[in-house]
């Protein structure tokens, strides 16, 4: 008790508090509004407060299937000011999406007009568009006006509003659900009424039953878009069993033949929640950027139903092996996330397992049949004592119209009579006299009973009435013996909840019509990492790199010394025969290497693209060399600092626009050469002309490294006192022994020189290089 103030008391303006324990309580209020009263649904029906108050206003609009329209703005503004107190466009988007095919495997709303499509485009406005209640809808809220479930007051006390719908059907696992609450986030996909019923039908037989029995009844989800799921059994089994998990969706497409050996493909199921446009727009994204470059083109034919052409590039090419590349760079292939976290009776917030979902729902049924059954038996009961009070009346009729014109208040006066019996005789039909022999009263009729009199009309007191009222009455009497025995025996109870489950099985399920499954599921191996050589249409090109960097691709191969323009100032460095399945190495000087593959270099038209926008290449990095990759071949990679090792081409490979790092560089130092290896023996000449020769096996082979010495350079004191190497390396090459070294003479002429003059132990300094040398200290 709190002692009211007086006016001699002080009442405080503010109180003071900690500032933790204030926000404390203020978010924890906030996050628990959040969790149970917008964002995670309701184990047993499946809904969310929005959801719940739009299909019960509907029905307070008498919106029924079978009726008229109404306008929708109509709809969200009684759901706003009856019962949801909220934005009415948040109204309409949740009432919209209740009415759109694509994301409700059973539309609880039935829209008119634009509701939307699976492009993405949202619904028309609300004053364009109409609605009404669906069959499915109906059976969530049937049982609603016979106490199946506890109503509330609204926001502002004015109507009362249901708790939770009586939910005929698990519509938490038909229609699935999602929301993000504080600190709780919840996923559930649609599922198959029929399979679910079924599992119930096995729950209800076998409560000890286990997820992996429940999933020989539902397999897994059933996306209202179709597709194909291609999760691994075990998988989808421990996702049942926690309540967590992902299943991997795939498009449906198929193989068309075009005639004359042509084919395409045709998409007709795409993944739950993918928007059609933006699909599109990726697929295109794909063709344009030759992510995929066997795909040639992408057409959307869709009308009512989805087909999405795609066309090869080549009719050579593998329809799998172009789906393949497909669904790892598009969302012909996504992921959905399972994260069953719903509310139980509304209040505690649990990441269930299908088992939990099914026996919450299961038992509500049970709660809504029990409370369903009182409630018709306690009409029962006042229908029953209105019966006798009129079968009282009839065997007392004279008497009850004499109490009625002559006493001055008849309702006393028939409260207060005493009515006896009267044994009817056995008569024939034509000779009926009413053959009413049911215990009366003898203490007086009850106000129920005598209002009922009063109120009855003259015509009710034929002869056949008095049939009608014996039948009815026996009829009331057995349905209340059944109700008696139904409340009495749970065995009896089930039973009844598994007859009310098939009959809803027969509306909705794979029998009706848009009720068979139309998610597949299919084994999908995981596809192996398909070379990008193998995918593209093999044709000659000659690549030509400028020296300022900028990369081109001529069809064919062209001459070498064929004269090519380029831009002003700059002039060609490197030409290469290739073909558009070859891969191209691109060495820089910052000891990276890059790959290029040669369908993707732009055409040989324009004057090409600088090759820094096609890779990661630093613009103080220098191209070093441009290389066809062959498999097997092995390249001697080397600094000016005059240290290398040898590198297989395999090992120098880069997947990404970044590169590959390969040498590691210190200082000044940068890579300087990069050649394959075509000999057993090594030479390198330095800048201030040394030539030296040595074994190829005395280089180490390595996927990354620094290296080792090639060559010694003295040491000199260079500009301001900096110590600098005296030399360094100019060039290096690879030869055969026995066949000695070639380079180029300036007449045009080749000289070989045998060099075993110049063969020693790697780095050392080594000694002027024969006569005729290249006076650029470069082997040619």
């Amino acid at each position: 008790m709190t002692e009211e103030p007086n006016d001699h008391q002080i009442v405080p303006a503010t109180v003071s508090e900690p500032l933790s324990r204030a926000i404390g309580e203020r978010y924890l209020t906030y996050a628990l509004s959040t969790i149970m009263h917008r964002a995670l649904p309701d184990a047993r029906d499946g809904l969310k407060p929005v959801h719940r108050r739009i299909l019960f206003a509907m029905r307070e609009l008498k919106l029924a299937p079978t009726g008229g329209f109404r306008k929708s703005a109509k709809i969200s503004g009684d759901v706003m000011g009856n019962y949801h107190p909220h934005g009415d466009a948040a109204i309409y988007d949740a009432m919209a999406r209740l009415a759109q095919w694509f994301n409700m495997r059973y539309p609880l709303v039935d829209g008119q007009g634009n509701y939307g499509n699976i492009d993405g485009d949202g619904p028309a406005a609300s004053r364009y568009t109409e609605a009404r209640l669906t069959a499915a809808a109906e059976a969530l809220m049937e049982g609603l006006a016979e106490n199946a479930v506890d109503f509330r007051p609204n926001y502002d006390g004015t109507l009362t509003e249901p708790e939770v719908l009586p939910a005929a059907f698990p519509n938490l696992l038909a229609n699935g659900s999602s929301g993000i609450a504080v600190g709780m986030a919840t996923n559930i996909p649609p599922h198959n009424l029929h399979e679910l019923i079924d599992a119930c039908l096995h729950l209800i037989k076998a409560p000890n039953a286990d997820d992996a029995a429940l999933l020989a009844h539902v397999p897994g989800p059933d996306f209202p878009t179709g597709g194909v799921i291609v999760e691994p059994r075990e998988n989808i089994l421990e996702a049942y069993r926690t309540g967590r998990g992902s299943f991997r969706t795939r498009a449906r497409w198929a193989v068309e033949d075009q005639g004359r050996g042509t084919w395409q493909i045709v998409v007709t199921e795409i993944p739950f929640q993918v928007q059609k446009s933006k699909l599109i727009e990726r697929l295109a994204e794909i063709i344009e950027t030759k992510k995929v470059p066997i795909l040639a083109d992408v057409r959307d034919e869709s009308a009512d139903d989805i087909r999405i052409v795609l066309e090869p590039r080549s009719r050579n090419v593998d329809p799998e092996m172009l789906m393949g590349m497909l669904f790892r760079n598009s969302d012909l292939e996504t992921r959905f996330s399972l994260n069953m976290n719903v509310l139980i009776d509304g209040r505690v917030p649990k990441v269930c397992s299908l088992k939990e979902v099914l026996r919450a729902f299961l038992d509500h049924r049970r709660e809504v049949l029990v409370r369903r059954s009182r409630h018709r038996m306690e009409k029962i009961d006042h229908r029953l004592e209105v019966l006798e009070g009129f079968v009282t009346a009839f065997l007392n009729l004279d008497r009850v119209i004499d109490i009625i014109r002559y006493d001055a208040d008849p309702k006393a006066a028939l409260m207060a009579e005493e009515w006896g019996r009267r044994q009817p005789k056995a008569m024939s039909e034509k000779d009926y006299v009413s053959p009413l022999a049911l215990p009366h009263t003898e203490d007086g009729l009850s106000e129920v009973q005598v209002e009922a009199i009063l109120n009855m009309r003259l015509r009710s007191l034929r002869r056949l009435e008095e049939m009608e009222l014996l039948k009815e009455q026996d009829a009331l009497m057995r349905e209340r013996a059944e109700l008696d025995d139904l409340l009495g025996s749970d065995a009896l109870q089930w039973k009844k909840i598994a007859g009310e489950l098939r009959d809803i099985q027969k509306q909705f399920g794979k029998e009706a019509p848009g009720g068979a499954r139309r998610t597949g599921f299919a084994e999908a191996a995981e596809a192996e990492e398909v070379p990008l050589e193998v995918m593209t249409l093999r044709e000659p090109i000659t690549v030509l790199c400028s020296k300022m960097g900028w990369i081109r691709a001529m069809k064919g191969h062209q001459p070498k010394e064929a004269e090519v323009k380029f831009r002003d100032g700059d002039e060609g460095r490197f030409v290469l025969h290739a073909e558009t399945t070859d891969r191209i190495l691109v060495a820089g000087s910052n000891g990276r290497f890059y790959t290029l593959l040669g369908a993707n270099l732009p055409g040989g038209r324009g004057m090409g693209e600088p090759l820094r926008l096609m890779v990661d290449l630093p613009n103080e990095a220098e191209i070093v060399d441009l290389i066809l990759y062959r498999p097997g071949q092995k390249f001697i990679v080397a600094s000016t600092a005059g240290e290398g090792f040898v590198v297989p081409a395999d090992e120098v490979v880069a997947q990404t626009r970044a590169g590959k790092q390969v040498m590691n560089l210190s200082g000044t130092a940068r890579m300087a050469i990069c050649k394959p290896v075509a000999g057993d023996h090594v030479a390198v000449v330095s800048k201030n002309r040394k030539l030296l020769a040595f074994p190829l096996d005395e280089l180490p082979e390595m996927s990354r490294g620094k290296g080792v010495r090639l060559q010694k350079y003295g040491v000199a004191r260079g500009r301001q006192g900096v110590l600098e190497l005296d030399g360094g390396l100019s060039d290096l090459t690879t030869f055969e022994k026995g066949r000695g070294l070639s380079w180029a003479m300036p007449n045009g002429n080749t000289r070989t020189e045998d060099m075993a003059d110049w063969i020693a132990r790697r780095a050392g300094v080594g000694k002027a290089p024969p006569h005729g040398f290249p006076r650029d200290n470069r082997f040619g």
